[in-house]
């Protein structure tokens, strides 16, 4: 590339990364699809950071922007157990333009953006992404996920130590299977809190049952609960317990308290209440990890 595309390069993915920063705090880890298609404008130019293609290479740009694995990943692009994730090229040709670019992007070591679908039309957003490795004998570029923070006004990492970049890919990977979880609780809780049927999304969470550091913590819906942030705060903290029938209890204590409206409408008068469970048998509330997160309940009543 000329200096001069550099420039105008590097003035892209800045302001690409800007734009997903934005799409970010406006919807969490879940960023619509149709966002992303809008992209941003920069220059008198629109600038798309989602394709029909899972490779973005705008036009007049020689190296790739952004990355894309779709939620129905018909590649099986996965993190590899050296640490990294293993994306796969478009089709069957090295040669081929969007591949072409990604591999570029690596020798020139620019950072990319990674966008890995995580619901229908919903997607996360990983920057900075850089080609590790690029394997055209199996088809595949191993990518690594680093923090922001390291990157300087250039655009070149600041560090670039592998045991780095293998752990940084893996804490977005723990931020991925978070993301995925999420999503899948609320979507089978039809976007509403178990508990006091609250449908804004944006105020709910994915509460395990029985917590993930917990062997028995499996990441299934089964072992999840849609709630509002504040019955998952009181789940957590055992003022709220849900026995394996799906039942609320609140704490004894905590019913015998005098206070406002709040305390009264919004936990005590829980007590008693069946929840509100998926449609589907096989995403309600598994009843032995409701027994076991139940025993944990009524050890700290």
């Amino acid at each position: 590339m000329h200096e001069i595309d550099r420039e105008a390069d590097r003035r892209i993915r800045l302001a690409a990364f800007r734009r997903v920063e934005q799409l970010q705090e406006t919807y969490g880890g879940a960023i619509p699809g149709a966002e992303l298609r809008a992209g941003f404008e920069i220059d008198g130019r629109r600038i798309p950071l989602l394709m029909q293609q899972g490779i973005v290479k705008p036009r007049g740009m020689d190296l790739a922007l952004v990355i894309t694995t779709s939620f129905r990943d018909p590649y099986g692009d996965v993190v590899s157990d050296e640490g990294f994730i293993e994306y796969h090229y478009q089709g069957n040709d090295p040669l081929r333009y969007d591949n072409l670019a990604v591999t570029r992007a690596g020798l020139e070591g620019v950072p990319l953006l990674y966008l890995r679908g995580i619901g229908p039309a919903r997607y996360q957003a990983f920057w900075p992404a850089f080609v590790h490795e690029d394997d055209p004998g199996s088809l595949r570029w191993l990518v690594a996920i680093d923090d922001p923070q390291v990157l300087r006004p250039d655009l070149t990492p600041a560090v670039v130590d592998e045991a780095h970049r293998r752990y940084t890919t893996q804490l977005a990977r723990r931020r991925l299977h978070q993301s995925l979880f999420r999503e899948r609780v609320l979507d089978a809780y039809s976007s509403r809190c178990t508990i006091c049927r609250l449908r804004h999304r944006e105020l709910l969470d994915a509460a395990h049952i029985v917590a993930d550091s917990d062997p028995r913590g499996i990441a299934a819906v089964s072992n999840g609960l849609a709630l509002c942030k504040i019955h998952h705060s009181a789940f957590d903290v055992n003022i709220i317990g849900i026995r394996p029938d799906c039942v609320v209890e609140v704490r004894t204590d905590v019913l015998e308290e005098a206070d406002g409206p709040m305390l009264r409408h919004g936990i005590q008068e829980l007590h008693g209440q069946r929840l509100l469970l998926p449609h589907r048998p096989a995403h309600r509330p598994r009843p032995d990890l409701l027994e076991v997160r139940y025993e944990q309940f009524r050890a700290a009543s």
